[in-house]
């Protein structure tokens, strides 16, 4: 089929690419302007997929881990996937919803959590969140272009108990 004196088969490929490209910038624009009305969507999409990420997270060799905490109200026991990154006293979580999110409310409460990384658990204490200046130093390189694209304002840093 015909558009004009374009085939059809030309034109839908690069309407798609036009789609995807629209619906990325879109996200990107959402997340570093902290849109409350994406970011409440993506928890959500992340709580119901959460147990596809917890299956490997926190294993060895993988970049991803788990914060064990305690919920402030219900007193349940969770587990989040996040990516912790080590420092020489402990780990530093970005924090690309906020500290306004359940898991780092309910660790910032109970002054303490566990990070489940690269196969081993850390018992964590003195919650604290700090801005990117405080931890950029700490950071891999590859986390300071997360940080930027998503604009990532909130860290959560943590010491270990050890």
């Amino acid at each position: 089929m015909y558009v004009g004196s374009m085939r059809l088969s030309r034109v839908i490929p690069g309407l798609l690419a036009v789609g995807v490209a629209g619906a990325g910038a879109a996200f990107v624009i959402g997340m570093r302007n902290k849109s409350p009305w994406l970011q409440d969507r993506i928890r959500a999409f992340s709580k119901r997929f959460a147990s596809e990420a917890l299956k490997t997270a926190g294993m060895e060799g993988v970049t991803n881990g788990v914060v064990l905490h305690v919920g402030r109200a219900s007193g349940r026991e969770y587990a989040t996937p996040v990516t912790p990154f080590p420092t020489p006293d402990g780990f530093v979580i970005n924090l690309p919803y906020t500290s306004k999110v359940d898991w780092a409310q309910n660790v910032l409460a109970a002054n303490s959590a566990t990070i489940v990384h690269d196969g081993v658990d850390h018992r964590v204490t003195d919650p604290r969140v700090v801005p990117y200046a405080e931890v950029a130093p700490l950071l891999p390189k590859g986390a300071g272009v997360f940080r930027a694209v998503f604009d990532v304002q909130e860290f959560l840093r943590v010491t270990n108990v050890d």
